[in-house]
This record gives C-alpha cells, sequence and structure tokens, in this order.
C-alpha cells in the first residue's frame, strides 16, 4: 500500500519549523527532505528515521521497522508525537550530508 499524499503533508507539518521541508515521490513511496538533506522516509503511511547514535536517547523504547526490502533497520517516529518529530529531525538534521549532484551525460 502506498502512503497517502494527506499522510505525507501531515508529516511535512509535524516539522515544520526544523528548516526547509519538501516531499519527494520515490519508487511509489517518499523522502522528506529537510534543508535539502533527506531525512524521514515515508513508506505504508509510516515515518522512518536511521538509526545514529545522536537520536538514540531520543528513540529509545520507540519501534523499529524496515521501510522497504534491503533497507537497514530504522527507527519509526511517531509523527503525532510534534516535540519529538522536531528534536529528532533537528538532531539528524545537523549530521546528515546533502546528496552529490549527479553528473551529467555528455
Amino acid at each position: 500500500m502506498a502512503s497517502s499524499i494527506e499522510f505525507i503533508d501531515y508529516v511535512c507539518e509535524q516539522i515544520s519549523g526544523v528548516g526547509e521541508v519538501r516531499s519527494k515521490k520515490m519508487f511509489g513511496e517518499y523522502l522528506i527532505y529537510v534543508n535539502e538533506k533527506p531525512i524521514v522516509v515515508v513508506c505504508n503511511d509510516m515515518a522512518f528515521v536511521k538509526r545514529v547514535d545522536c537520536i538514540e536517547p531520543l528513540m529509545e523504547g520507540s519501534e523499529v521497522g524496515f521501510p522497504y526490502t534491503g533497507a537497514k533497520e530504522h527507527y519509526v517516529l511517531d509523527v503525532d508525537n510534534r516535540e519529538l518529530c522536531l528534536n529528532v529531525v533537528s538532531e539528524l538534521e545537523k549530521v546528515t550530508s546533502k546528496p552529490k549532484p549527479k553528473k551529467k551525460e555528455k
């Protein structure tokens, strides 16, 4: 089941205020960027964030799962908890790099 645009809009709304937020449809699901950095993967109306040390204390006791086949285990972000979302996304934005631009073929 693909994620609904209503859920994507809700997640973007919950993390607004951390920086410039946008979503991009990818492979039938979505990736949410903050300040042009890929932060939240949304699959089947669930928001996932990478398991990194800086958010471990914030995500203690949180559900974990795999956003798609072949992915590493991620935390499931409780998008109804705005304060948690803002704190987690803020920390992830600090340690996530912007993707390198693709080289154009000549």
